[in-house]
This record gives structure tokens, C-alpha cells and sequence, in this order.
């Protein structure tokens, strides 16, 4: 199936923080773009995650640990460890879950702050 991103609906995940997702049947893919300032609040989720940073520069915490993400590099997320982050510039970032996350299908998401 293909995909253009202009053509899917953008989802506010968190203020400053706004996706556009595609899901399949194991993953959710997200295309996140981030206001310079937003933060994330810290949360868990059962599914595993990678955080690949594209463009900006992006402080995360991973179960309290606290590194800065440059484009290129990326972040294996367990299931069920904390995370957080806040970007310190303009951020893209592209970031892949399995298995789906359905409260992102559903618009359900627990750690919105708006």
C-alpha cells in the first residue's frame, strides 16, 4: 500500500507534538514533528519503540537516563520503561512501535497534555 504523508491526518500526541501515523498489522510507524520547547511527559507503554531523530536536536530520558539525540541517531525503547523528552529545537522525528498502538488508532492516548 502507499502512502503520502500530506495525505493523512496530523494527531496532536502531546502539546508541541503532532503525528501522522501508519499502522499495519504488527507496527505503528509515526512521522512526529516537534516545536522547539515541547516536552513530553514521562510515560510507559507495553510496546516496544525506536526513536530515529531526523532533523533537530532532542534531550530524552530513558529510564533516567538523560541523552541528547542529534539527527542520525536513535533510541531503542523497552516495553514498560519510562521515557520522556523535550525538544530543544525544531525536531523531526520518526519513531516505530510494535506491537500496534491502538490507543494511537483509537486517538486514546494516555499521556496527552493539551
Amino acid at each position: 500500500m502507499l502512502y503520502h504523508l500530506e495525505d493523512i491526518a496530523p494527531f496532536e500526541i502531546s502539546r508541541g507534538f503532532t503525528a501522522r501515523f501508519i499502522h499495519t498489522e504488527t507496527m505503528t510507524i509515526a512521522f512526529v514533528d516537534v516545536e522547539a520547547g515541547a516536552d513530553l511527559p514521562q510515560h510507559a507503554h507495553m510496546n516496544e519503540q525506536v526513536t530515529n531523530l531526523l532533523e533537530g536536536e532532542f534531550e530524552f530520558n530513558l529510564g533516567g537516563e538523560v541523552m541528547l539525540l542529534r539527527p542520525g541517531q536513535s533510541v531503542v525503547i523497552p516495553s514498560n520503561v519510562p521515557h520522556s523528552g523535550r525538544a530543544i529545537t525544531f525536531c523531526r522525528l520518526l519513531d516505530v512501535f510494535s506491537p500496534v498502538r491502538e490507543d494511537f488508532k483509537s486517538g486514546q492516548v494516555a499521556y496527552a497534555k493539551k
